[in-house]
């Protein structure tokens, strides 16, 4: 069984990571899920959001056994000194659907090797695709650094079931970027309708820039993301190998990599 299930929003922030994978469809609660598996980890597309992240999770945990369970995925930076690309690891998550607060341990986030015990890096999970002017609220708001809309969820469903969580995140969209209206093109199983999206930019010109942008600057975030879960997933092959038990953390500290000012 794997030690590491993954959890992540959507198969395009972990298509360089999956290819060429074991791919398996299986049912929990009445809905089915698509599974990659390799190894020590096992990798769910949940859909976009709570709800989704959450099914999700609690089909893997019950289906797989794992050790840990990892959300992975997009995130908005709401620290204006997170670029594009940089791989961010919270040492807190916060729900901004009630405001809870929950710690991660130091040896999730890698901090027991940094020694920097007293900085937080936090991330909020909202419940909505947050544009510039709501990133900044969230700032202010929660002192968070990053924003996502699954992490809580995943979170809740691990310590549900009494298994170890942490989150690796990759950012895609920076402080001051203004994110193109997405919300009605998600659907209520959480995926995203790129052929109606692409429909709508179309006759919007105005839009073209900034979509062109949002999607280079995915696609950079994605490249960085999967280089690094295919190092964490090396590092679990070689433990599972050299028998030194439970899942390493997944890097050194809590930032890492991204572009340059």
């Amino acid at each position: 069984m794997p030690k590491v299930a993954i959890v992540a929003a959507l198969e395009r922030e972990v298509k360089g990571l999956i290819k060429g994978w074991s791919r398996t469809e299986r049912e929990f609660e009445g809905r089915r899920f698509t599974f990659f598996e390799r190894d020590e980890m096992v990798v769910v597309c949940g859909g976009i959001g709570t709800e989704c992240a959450r099914r999700a999770a609690a089909a893997a945990i019950a289906l797989y056994y794992p050790e840990r369970v990892e959300s992975v995925g997009f995130a908005g930076a709401l620290d204006e000194t997170l670029r594009v690309a940089e791989i961010f690891r919270p040492t807190e998550v916060i729900d901004a659907r009630d405001g809870s607060h929950f710690e991660i341990g130091r040896f999730e986030t890698g901090r027991l090797e940094t020694g920097d015990a007293q900085k937080v890096d936090r991330l909020v999970t909202f419940m909505a695709v947050a544009g510039a002017e709501q990133k900044a609220k969230l700032a202010q708001a929660y002192q968070a650094c990053a924003v996502d809309m699954e992490s809580a969820a995943v979170l809740a469903a691990a310590r549900a079931h009494g298994v170890a969580f942490g989150a690796t995140k990759v950012i895609s969209d920076e402080l001051d970027f203004e994110m193109p209206g997405m919300a009605a093109f998600i659907d209520a199983a959480g995926r995203f309708k790129t052929a109606s999206f692409v429909i709508h930019v179309a006759l919007r010109p105005w839009l073209w820039k900034r979509v062109a942008t949002l999607a280079r600057n995915s696609g950079k975030a994605a490249k960085a993301l999967c280089a690094h879960l295919e190092r964490f997933q090396c590092d679990l092959k070689q433990a599972a190998l050299t028998g030194t038990g439970t899942a390493p953390p997944v890097l050194s500290a809590s930032r890492v990599g991204g572009e340059s000012r």
